[in-house]
């Protein structure tokens, strides 16, 4: 197994991309988008996943990584309840 010199070549790290962008494409359709601070919040959220995941891997140590993975598992939950709230709006 090679090692990973960037975060950008971590899987997690990618799928949490792949989220944020389809968060950003739900939140910028018209029905959506009206709501702007769930819309701020739902961003800021599901970017935050992929932000604590870079810095995390960035920082020296795995004890670091590990405590900034736990950051970004707290934001997926945040993620995960803004969808529900969204949902439960339509």
């Amino acid at each position: 197994m090679s090692k990973v010199e960037r975060f950008e070549d971590l899987k997690i790290w990618q799928l949490a991309r792949e989220l944020c962008q389809m968060i950003h494409k739900l939140t910028v359709k018209d029905q959506f988008s009206k709501d702007f601070k769930l819309v701020g919040q739902i961003n800021g959220s599901s970017g935050s996943i992929m932000d604590n995941i870079a810095e995390g891997f960035e920082r020296d140590g795995n004890k670091e990584f590990v405590q900034f993975l736990t950051f970004s598992k707290g934001s997926c939950g945040v993620t995960r309840s803004q969808l529900y709230r969204a949902l439960d709006y339509q």
